[in-house]
């Protein structure tokens, strides 16, 4: 199946549906079950899962044009997507067993938080985990539950062979999980990104990411910076959602007469050059982004470890491919006018979806700090790169 998967034709099966959708998707404020399950069934959750669990492990490439094209058709889906691909990565770090245990079904769906807001105490075997964790988008159809902690042994931070406090995130059954209704948000609203929480749950030692294995398996995808995919999805996302507010310009444009006005949208120099100048912004920030891609690729395909700077790069590319798609679908917005505005519009969807992609972390102004830090020469913590 590996050879012969297509993500990206996938994606564009699903394209019709997911627009017909669009609107049941946003008013449930998750995605309806069914086609979550679809999404599982059609291979999207395990392109980064390693083989030895029964995942594709496929190269990033194809896989976040795959993103890119669900971002066009629906932003909330893509972004519930790159959520299960990248937290199913995350069983590299598993004993192979349990990896296999928890991908046991092919529309097994992983999501969680990877900040330590959780405490893990050591006992017999495992760890009895408590926490609650925020913004856990697709965890209203997961089945299982990645939850970032710190962990204890007898009232003492557990140290790591470094001596610092040690940090790790625990998988845990849906079933043992409370989810909160707290995804009241003004964009992605189909994600269900709500808080959950545990209460003293049992997690066996072997269901402790990078507890038992810190190594994963010696592949490209496992040399590939594994935290990078996070933030190369959300790069994915705010891509397809500005070539989808471009086309939905193009073609109001093409058929919007202003008010008080004889000619069509289109016909207005401020709108060509609008048009264009977004264009020429988006295609250049897709250009960086996957080219820093298949520098960073080769270097894993080649065996050894992605230099720093390659990694440097493909956070600074990641956050400039988020930061210009978000210029270009406010200057669509802007140049929609009056008919922007309404619910019937994807461009009004597509501007609350980005500005929610421009929130997070991984791209935040941190990465831009960081990136610059390195080109200046100066000392800096890439524990994150």
């Amino acid at each position: 199946m590996n050879d012969a998967f297509d993500p990206v034709a996938v994606a564009h099966a699903l394209a019709p549906t997911l627009r017909a959708r669009a609107d049941e998707i946003e008013a449930a404020r998750r995605l309806p079950r069914d086609l979550a399950a679809q999404l599982g069934a059609e291979g999207l959750y395990r392109v980064w899962a390693p083989r030895a669990a029964g995942g594709l492990e496929l190269a990033p490439e194809p896989v976040l044009r795959a993103f890119e094209t669900l971002a066009q058709a629906d932003g909330a889906v893509a972004w519930c997507a790159f959520i299960a691909a990248t937290s199913a990565s995350a069983l590299a770090l598993l004993p192979d067993d349990a990896a296999r245990e928890i991908l046991a079904e092919p529309e097994t769906l992983i999501a969680g938080v990877f900040a330590p807001e959780g405490r893990a105490e050591r006992g017999p075997g495992g760890f009895r985990l408590s926490g609650r964790w925020a913004f856990a988008s697709a965890s209203e159809n997961a089945d299982w539950l990645l939850a970032g902690a710190r962990l204890f042994e007898n009232g003492e931070p557990l140290l790591g062979p470094a001596g610092a406090p040690r940090q790790h995130m625990l998988i845990v059954p849906a079933g043992e999980v409370e989810l909160l209704d707290t995804w009241h948000a003004a964009g992605l609203c189909g994600t269900g990104s709500c808080d959950f929480s545990v209460r003293d749950v049992f997690v066996p030692e072997r269901r402790v990411v990078g507890f038992l294995r810190e190594r994963p398996a010696d592949t490209p995808l496992q040399r590939f910076p594994q935290f990078t995919l996070l933030a190369l999805g959300i790069g994915a996302v705010a891509l397809g959602l500005a070539r989808a507010a471009l086309d939905e310009l193009v073609a109001l444009a093409g058929q919007k007469t202003p008010q008080g006005a004889r000619r069509r949208l289109a016909e207005r120099a401020s709108v060509q050059a609008g048009v264009a100048e977004a264009e020429a912004r988006l295609r250049s920030a897709r250009a960086f982004f996957y080219e820093t891609l298949a520098a960073a690729w080769h270097e894993a395909v080649a065996g050894g470890a992605v230099a720093l700077a390659r990694r440097r790069d493909l956070r600074l590319a990641t956050s400039h491919a988020v930061r210009a798609s978000a210029e270009a679908v406010d200057a669509m917005y802007a140049l929609g006018g009056g008919s922007s505005v309404y619910r019937a519009s994807r461009l009004q969807r597509c501007f609350r979806d980005v500005h929610v992609v421009t929130q997070h972390m991984m791209v935040g102004p941190p990465t831009w700090e960081l990136a610059g830090r390195l080109f200046l020469g100066l000392d800096a913590d890439t524990t994150q790169l």
